[in-house]
């Protein structure tokens, strides 16, 4: 056996010291689900998974002054299409009809002069399964204003025949929009650049920045723990202590509350981050509604510390808090020469509740910085490579042991043939893996060519030349998923990733036969090609005259935080009385007041939904009005995805639910769904039961 160098032996004690301290703290985290599993309901809904009574999770008042259960300015959702956005309105039946545009269509829409016309183009919009030829986008400012197979009249007409007409292209892992890097992510058909592999620990600051000098793309960021942690000066491998964590959670909390749109951690590169600092944000993350991305801690299946432990110590936080997770870049760091596993815990987790997603680059090989903590002593070994599987970007160079040495103390970033073929193809088909490029190109070109390519290489290698998934799943995958990921407390991603009236003017139009990426690792910099328009904000980014500079239209993306006002209005059922709260334009109720009217209520916590059955004489149901407390001023007003399912007329029928607090509230619409007669009056409301309730 090969007798391992001090540096390699400290490495591995240092490895298995971080593996049995995450451990630990994943058999503390079962401990604590055991004791929940005997109860009748724990206080945590998607983490321990409990159900939430009408009632989700703790309070959030966290002293940030209140909105009046009003939405920002600019904010809102949804539009005026089925599935336009999550905005908890109208009850409607959870089986649709297949989608038809035309069947939105009014004469006002076409007798309107757009003013831009998308003409006779292939439509693909992945949230309706829209996939047809021969439509016509009509364009009014920033909007989609109508899409139809009908002739519209336009100041400009793009012709589309023969072309394919999409969303624009998300790309929620990349960096800072910087103004080199920015313009080949429009010429690779991105219109919206989200920082959440890295981002910032001062989004006030930094979305002023971007916005101040007139970002080209849309744009948003994290707080980035490791950036945030760097004010204490530790060492990479050292872990905060008790105060610098408080201290730490404040400041995320200021930055989710000044936009930013999640939390971010890289515990690869920065090892010494402990779970405890790392479930306190997990917790934070969870009272907010926003993800949590991870670079996982572990990239290999060498002990001790493997990419198995790396995916437990995720799923045990998501499990432990009810946080949503996101793993970056899975082929590479968490399932490489692992990924049929890998993907496997994932499904197991979310088959509890979870939620949990990943993303990937269409790429065989990763890159990253020759003086980061990916190469430590053991890289060999751990990833299967030596010196000559190892290029700088940007360059033909591949490595020695001398110039390994070289490049690592000028940090340089390289290459890595470490990747096998069939996890970036087992990556792509899993359905809750999405496309992030994990690059932005800068300066000097030392780059990974997932900078310039990665998504024209997802539809020209893995759609059309290897047949991996469908241009549906792909479109999904570059546009909707990404929006959905963010979307709960970002309403302007709600907007986005789709193709319909009422969305965001945020479109690709692209030759499905000569789409294609043409970076490589010796030229990061080289554009994609095949890709005709681009549209952001309903400008021309992108024309047959190549990318147009002077178009400015990209606007921030932010996390928008509704909280609970004066409760003035109530709802009055008979002469009982419930606490009304306004929200977005809407009246939501306590959902728990329909146990006073005989109905039951029961939580599937795969599915995160209230079961609603029957409906007796009233009396006969629990509690009374008196048992519904208003809600506290301050309190988060949050869409986690809730939904209360019912039986009507043999059909399955569903409305948004809204959380505040631990309590679950619907909107006046469920009354009238089932049966009541709802009018408004004055203070409030008022509901009469149908007949036999």
């Amino acid at each position: 056996m090969e007798r391992l160098s001090g540096g390699r032996r400290r490495r591995r004690r240092r490895r298995a010291r971080i593996m049995w301290t995450v451990l630990a703290a994943i058999v503390a985290a079962a401990a604590v689900i055991g004791i929940w599993a005997a109860q009748d309901w724990p206080p945590r809904l998607p983490g321990f998974e409990a159900a939430p009574s009408a009632q989700p999770e703790p309070p959030g008042a966290s002293g940030v002054p209140g909105q009046d259960g009003q939405a920002p300015a600019d904010g809102g959702s949804g539009g005026a299409e089925p599935g336009g956005g999550t905005d908890g309105g109208a009850a409607g039946d959870a089986d649709e009809a297949e989608y038809d545009p035309d069947a939105f269509v009014t004469q006002a829409d076409l007798d309107v002069e757009y003013d831009i016309v998308i003409r006779n183009g292939r439509v693909i919009n992945p949230e309706t399964k829209l996939d047809r030829e021969g439509l016509n986008v009509g364009i009014l400012g920033g909007t989609i204003g109508v899409v139809t197979s009908h002739p519209l009249k336009g100041k400009r007409v793009i012709d589309a025949t023969g072309l394919v007409v999409a969303p624009g292209f998300i790309d929620n892992l990349s960096y800072d929009p910087n103004f080199y890097g920015v313009w080949n992510k429009i010429a690779d058909g991105v219109t919206a650049n989200i920082a959440m592999h890295g981002g910032t620990s001062s989004p006030k600051n930094w979305y002023a920045y971007y916005e101040r000098n007139r970002t080209p793309v849309h744009f948003g960021a994290s707080f980035f723990y490791t950036q945030a942690r760097n004010q204490f000066s530790l060492s990479r491998y050292a872990s905060a202590s008790k105060a610098q964590i408080e201290k730490l959670v404040r400041d995320a909390e200021e930055a989710l509350n000044n936009g930013a749109l999640g939390i971010s951690f890289s515990l690869e590169y920065v090892p010494g981050i402990s779970s405890e600092e790392i479930l306190p944000l997990m917790e934070l993350a969870h009272k907010y509604n926003v993800p949590v991305y991870f670079h996982a801690r572990y990239s290999d299946m060498e002990e001790p510390g493997t990419n198995i432990d790396a995916l437990n110590e995720i799923i045990g936080y998501a499990r432990a808090t009810g946080a949503a997770v996101h793993i970056d870049h899975i082929h590479s760091t968490g399932g490489t020469f692992s990924m049929k596993q890998s993907l496997q815990m994932i499904e197991e987790a979310r088959a509890e509740g979870l939620d949990i997603t990943a993303c990937v680059y269409p790429y065989d090989f990763w890159g990253t910085y020759l003086n980061s903590a990916r190469f430590d002593e053991g890289w060999q070994e751990r990833f299967r490579i030596s010196y000559e599987d190892l290029q700088i970007a940007g360059t033909s160079e591949r490595l020695t042991e001398e110039t390994f040495r070289k490049y690592r103390r000028e940090g340089k970033l390289a290459v890595a043939y470490a990747i096998p073929e069939e996890d970036v193809v087992d990556a792509l088909k899993a359905d809750f893996v999405m496309i992030g490029s994990d690059a932005i190109l800068e300066p000097g070109n030392n780059n990974h060519p997932r900078a310039s390519g990665t998504f024209a290489r997802t539809v020209g290698m893995y759609v059309r030349e290897k047949g991996v998934i469908d241009l549906m799943d792909a479109i999904a995958k570059m546009s909707l998923m990404p929006a959905q990921r963010l979307e709960k407390q970002a309403p302007a991603l709600r907007k986005k990733g789709r193709i319909a009236k009422g969305m965001d003017a945020d479109i690709v139009i692209f030759d499905y036969e000569a789409i294609r990426d043409r970076s490589t690792v010796e030229r990061p910099d080289l554009p994609s090609e095949g890709i005709r328009y681009v549209l952001i904000g309903g400008q021309v980014a992108l024309d047959e005259n190549g990318v147009n500079k002077n178009v400015r239209a990209g606007q921030p993306i932010r996390s928008e935080f509704v909280r609970v006002g004066e409760v003035t209005e109530r709802l009055f059922l008979d002469e009982t009385t419930i606490p009304l709260v306004k929200y977005r334009g809407q009246r939501y109720f306590d959902l728990e007041a329909l146990k006073h009217y005989g109905y039951g209520l029961s939580w599937n916590r795969t599915d995160r939904t209230w079961s609603i059955t029957g409906g007796a004489a009233a009396g006969t149901g629990a509690g009374s009005g008196a048992d519904i407390p208003a809600p506290k001023r301050g309190e988060l007003m949050l869409e986690r995805g809730y939904r209360a399912v019912w039986q009507s007329g043999g059909k399955a029928s569903a409305v948004e639910l809204l959380s505040i607090g631990e309590r679950a509230y619907a909107p006046l619409a469920l009354l009238e769904a089932l049966g009541w007669e709802v009018a408004a009056e004055s203070g409030g409301a008022r509901a009469n039961r149908p007949a036999g309730v």
